[in-house]
């Protein structure tokens, strides 16, 4: 095979080279600057050649006679029409890249018609996503009759070589709106907004933020995914939290876009290089239901060590390249979903100081885990389908709303910002979930107030209201569950058991549809307030492709 690699001496483009010259392939390393591709390949072999990708002219002269064009150089934000890739087919020639962006890699599918008409695999998004993550879920998602959840996070170690065209892609995305399909709803989320911690093999943890990629475009589609997340992380908490400081200031209008901050950023983060270390990875959680109903979460985690995590998003392209040597075209263009098995990446990995686990973290539903498996099957679908909650859903109805009479009642309504009294009040409830918690927001029609639920052993939950936190029962009788307050805590201190509210508390079936009635009172002010309703979760509908 003679592979034309364009950024073949780049951060990615390089590491593929030397991949593909270690195979004994006939590489041809590419790019702008004809100094840097002679001394990549003095160093390492293969033929160096000046090209510029907007020069058309001289990137067709440069096909002829190549079996597959890679395109590692990037950037592949703003593109226009794929030129690269037509080029690639009018040569008769496969094409791949190393796209980390959801439009450009979703995009590239208009193409397919004429890749097929002209016998040519063209394939976006050949490296780490969706390439690899793609592979991952393959693999985890086996027997799953339902996926209700995929997560994928890239934690790189603070050594790894960066370059502009990573940077840039970043920062053009910090502070901006991100569009993620969870609960079978496009939410909107600042990028780099929010952070969470993930763990990597050999006790490596790292915090992780919401970020763009092709994986949130794309598996929804795929794999009818119900919540599809995707984040990463930067070692170094400076880095790592001063970009949510700067996207939290372009929000404000305080900070132009931050990919304008390129140049700067760039010599910040090269400045920084000397700390942390050269170890990073990547997890793909995938989970759901099994055939028989039972919730099963399934994950894979890798760690690079050595500084060879920059290796992991060439694998997947030096796979391919393996494939087309072997006659394993298929001719037809989109992105690299499901393109090759898990355990090939596996073994090239090992080879270059990858390692792997795979673990099952327990992410059953919090009310699932608290009434118990056997409980919770003899439930009404309404029940189970409003408490299924693996990220976050949205559930909408209308209820009536009763108040109580005295003034202290009334004060205590307002202190936790109860609804006012009305008949046929619209109520939406968004539910999600937050590491082991659930965080519930009720909107009556405006009037909106949250809490926080937790698991509190077999049989119990709590839940937070501000300063306030009560432990309760949940008896299930005949598919109707109730919540009976047991104890209480005011600031952490527990409260007598004379002060403790009574909660007449009920959820039901009815007619199908899940039911509820809520009755609060203290021992002094009498009723508080009394709500009661119904509601259902919004339907789960295949995202638009």
């Amino acid at each position: 095979m003679k592979v034309l690699v364009l950024g073949g001496y780049g951060v990615f483009g390089g590491r593929l080279a030397r991949l593909l010259l270690e195979d004994g392939v006939d590489v041809v390393v590419a790019g702008r600057s004809a100094a840097k591709a002679r001394a990549f390949c003095d160093e390492f072999g293969g033929a160096a050649l000046a090209l510029d990708k907007n020069d058309r002219d001289a990137v067709s002269a440069a096909l002829r006679g190549t079996d597959v064009l890679v395109d590692a150089i990037g950037p592949f934000q703003g593109y226009d029409g794929y030129p690269l890739a037509v080029a690639a087919i009018a040569a008769g020639c496969h094409y791949l890249d190393l796209s980390d962006d959801a439009g450009f890699t979703a995009g590239i599918s208009a193409l397919d018609a004429s890749a097929k008409a002209e016998g040519v695999a063209v394939l976006s998004g050949v490296s780490s996503v969706p390439a690899l993550s793609s592979a991952a879920v393959e693999a985890l998602k086996t027997d799953l009759s339902e996926i209700t959840l995929m997560d994928t996070a890239i934690l790189p170690g603070n050594r790894a070589p960066r370059g502009w065209s990573v940077m840039e892609a970043i920062l053009s995305q910090v502070g901006r709106p991100l569009a993620q399909w969870r609960g079978g709803a496009w939410v909107d989320t600042p990028a780099w907004g929010g952070v969470v911690r993930r763990a990597l093999p050999k006790g490596l943890r790292r915090s992780a933020s919401p970020i763009g990629a092709p994986d949130l475009v794309l598996f929804p589609e795929a794999y009818q995914a119900r919540s599809v997340l995707f984040r990463a992380g930067l070692e170094l908490g400076v880095m790592h939290h001063g970009l949510r400081v700067f996207g939290w200031l372009h929000r404000k209008g305080l900070l132009p876009r931050l990919d304008k901050l390129t140049w700067p950023m760039l010599q910040a983060a090269r400045m920084l290089s000397p700390f942390g270390s050269d170890q990073g990875g990547m997890s793909v959680v995938v989970a759901g239901r099994a055939a028989e109903g039972a919730a099963q979460t399934r994950g894979w985690r890798l760690h690079m060590d050595e500084g060879q995590g920059p290796f992991v998003p060439a694998v997947p392209a030096l796979l391919m390249v393996r494939r087309f040597a072997q006659g394993r075209a298929t001719p037809g263009a989109g992105p690299a979903l499901g393109c090759f098995d898990l355990a090939e990446a596996e073994e090239v990995l090992f080879g270059i100081s990858g390692s792997f686990d795979r673990d099952c973290p327990d992410m059953t539903p919090l009310f699932e885990k608290a009434i118990g498996r056997e409980a919770w099957d003899t439930m009404p679908t309404s029940y189970r389908t409003g408490h299924d909650l693996w990220d976050r859903h949205v559930m909408r109805g209308t209820s009536k709303v009763t108040r109580g009479k005295g003034a202290l009642a009334r004060f205590i309504a307002a202190l936790f910002r109860f609804p006012p009294e009305r008949d046929d009040t619209p109520l939406t409830v968004t539910m999600e979930r937050i590491g082991e918690t659930e965080k519930w927001t009720r909107n009556f029609d405006g009037q909106r107030f949250f809490s926080v639920l937790s698991y509190a052993g077999p049989g119990r939950v709590r839940e937070r209201f501000g300063p306030f936190e009560f432990e309760m029962d949940l008896p299930v009788n005949d598919g109707r569950m109730e919540m009976n307050v047991m104890r209480g805590w005011v600031m952490g201190l527990p409260m007598p058991a004379w002060a403790l509210p009574k909660s007449e508390t009920a959820e039901f079936d009815q007619n199908g549809v899940f039911r509820f009635d809520v009755k609060i009172s203290a021992p002094v002010t009498g009723m508080i307030v009394h709500y009661q309703g119904q509601l259902r979760r919004e339907d789960l509908i295949p995202p638009p492709a």
